[in-house]
């Protein structure tokens, strides 16, 4: 049996890929600087703190927490290591389940993130949607969306660049 022939990117396909993929590599980054610069957070951190902040009990069980910032539960735990250093998070075991780990955000950790979130939109606004008109701002969303609709599957994985 033979395997079916690749799927090459067409002329504009490869253009838009290698835009978006500097995309990609561009925007967090830049992102990054500005919360290590102005508030000594890793971005994965900042995102952290802002979801539990939004949590009910500014609490949530550690799989939950790596599931909804799209993080494998290994780098979930360094990255909370870290908050906890700073004061910011502490993890505690669920009364209903020991085997579950709850991460909670402290009231500095509350503190930090009404301090750092200002300067973070700001910079969102200046690299994205200062960018964008409101229709590339609508038009961007329904990328996304359609972009996020399934998860990746192992055919994702293969190459997709060259001919």
């Amino acid at each position: 049996m033979t395997e079916p022939a690749p799927r090459w990117l067409s002329d504009e396909q490869q253009q838009t890929w290698r835009r978006f993929v500097e995309v990609l590599i561009r925007v967090p980054a830049a992102l990054e600087a500005q919360l290590q610069r102005d508030a000594g957070l890793t971005h994965m951190g900042y995102i952290v703190l802002v979801y539990l902040s939004e949590q009910p009990g500014r609490r949530l069980a550690m799989s939950r927490l790596a599931k909804s910032v799209s993080a494998s539960l290994s780098r979930l735990s360094h990255v909370v290591a870290r908050l906890e250093g700073q004061g910011w998070v502490y993890r505690e075991r669920d009364p209903a389940d020991g085997r579950v780990q709850i991460a909670v955000l402290t009231d500095e950790g509350f503190a930090k993130v009404a301090e750092t979130a200002p300067g973070h939109a700001e910079a969102v606004q200046q690299l994205v949607f200062d960018r964008l008109s409101p229709a590339q701002t609508r038009q961007l969303a329904k990328l996304a969306a359609a972009l996020l609709q399934e998860p990746l599957t192992g055919n994702a994985a293969r190459p997709t660049l060259g001919r």
